[in-house]
């Protein structure tokens, strides 16, 4: 998942003894400024120029990773997630979202060559070395599209049982897939493309952000209960688990370090060092940025759903309801109503006037921090329109709000 921060980009810096010393060496060294609206995703450094490629709302913004400067903008027309550079071929490849597309362009000029149409809302994406393809993984579809960077055109389709969150290879034939619904981790043969393997990933649960150490083998994925689990990626066995702080999401490993981060949306970057591959300890939490903290305590923290409809009651759009269908992940209590919507029965449904702007797009995934403000179900009165269509049903307010990525 990934939250709406407005906040500038941030680059951290650390010695490599940090973990043995009092005072951390891990520091805010520059921030990079990114002044136009929307929402940030995955970022992605290009390690063969000094490129760095910024999800921003609707557009990827371009940066020199060395002082921040403005290289370029890659617009589309929807959202946009993750980056995947194919230097070989001189593309670039960005998962568009609710567009269910993959955006190819040129990595010198920015041109925008192509559109690969993938399965539905594409959002991590990545090139795996081994097969030499571009995959995506597309979350409200639950699976994963290969796409062939030499023809740009899609070669094979990953069907799972739940959410791809995120994945990575091990550059000699698997891929691992956090799949954040089932609370698993998928092994993909890179060659055929078929599932290998289903491992649970307890204590974890909910996983988001997902990184490896290929050389010792060992795959570091951050979960939705405040912890990194650390699993053997040859047998499945998880080895490690390790605190993080609240919100964790994305995650990386510094091979030269020996040291796995977790990005978390409390403002904070958790950092684990690789002792060996069996031994691993938290040195700390190094403080990034916060957000705005409202002051009551919502009931349901970082739930999961889908916006599914909304009322049609008031010629003021504005004022009519939007329906949130919280059966994202199995055994989350029913709090809400069944609703038939569209032929599709919801089974638990709120509905809210709080939705943000951005949000109010039926089919989107989102997460949300909220509170059960009526006992009964509420019924919109007074419509304005002359067919309306509304719902009784108990109404939410919400604390914190953000589209899953």
């Amino acid at each position: 998942m990934k939250r709406y921060f407005f906040i500038p980009a941030l680059l951290l810096t650390a010695g490599i003894s940090s973990y043995a010393q009092n005072k951390s060496a891990y520091h805010i060294s520059s921030e990079f400024p990114i002044r136009s609206g929307g929402g940030y995703d995955y970022m992605t450094v290009d390690d063969a120029s000094e490129k760095l490629y910024v999800s921003h709302g609707s557009q990827v913004n371009i940066f020199n990773k060395s002082n921040g400067d403005s290289i370029g903008v890659i617009k589309t027309e929807k959202d946009v997630h993750g980056i995947a550079l194919v230097h070989r071929l001189g593309k670039g490849y960005i998962s568009n979202g609710s567009l269910n597309k993959v955006l190819v362009f040129d990595l010198v000029t920015n041109k925008v060559l192509k559109y690969v149409p993938t399965g539905k809302f594409a959002d991590a994406i990545f090139y795996d070395d081994f097969s030499k393809k571009v995959i995506s993984c597309n979350g409200m579809s639950k699976n994963m599209t290969v796409i062939d960077p030499d023809t740009d055109t899609v070669v094979a389709t990953v069907q799972l049982t739940g959410w791809p969150e995120t994945a990575v290879s091990d550059g000699k034939g698997k891929i691992y897939v956090n799949n954040a619904e089932k609370g698993e981790m998928d092994v993909i043969d890179a060659t055929t493309f078929k599932i290998m393997h289903n491992w649970p990933n307890k204590p974890g649960n909910g996983a988001s952000g997902l990184a490896i150490d290929r050389e010792n083998m060992r795959l570091f994925a951050t979960c939705e209960n405040k912890l990194m689990i650390v699993m053997d990626a040859t047998n499945g066995n998880v080895i490690a688990s390790l605190p993080t702080g609240d919100g964790a999401d994305g995650a990386g490993f510094d091979n030269q370090l020996k040291t796995a981060y977790s990005s978390n949306g409390e403002g904070t970057l958790t950092v684990v060092k690789e002792l060996s591959a069996d031994k691993f300890i938290v040195v700390e939490n190094v403080v990034t940025k916060t957000g705005t903290k409202d002051p009551y305590t919502p009931d349901y923290k970082n739930i999961k759903g889908y916006v599914v409809g909304k009322e049609t009651c008031n010629t003021d759009e504005s004022q009519d309801y939007w329906l949130i269908d919280f059966t994202y992940l199995p055994n989350f209590p029913v709090v809400g109503d069944s609703v038939l919507f569209n032929g599709i029965t919801y089974r638990n449904v709120l509905k809210t006037k709080g939705l943000d702007q951005r949000l109010k797009t039926i089919g989107l995934p989102v997460s949300i921090d909220y509170r059960v403000i009526t006992t009964d179900r509420v019924i919109t009165n007074g419509c304005t329109v002359t067919t309306p269509a509304v719902y009784r049903l108990k109404e939410l307010t919400i604390l914190n709000q953000f589209e899953i990525r």
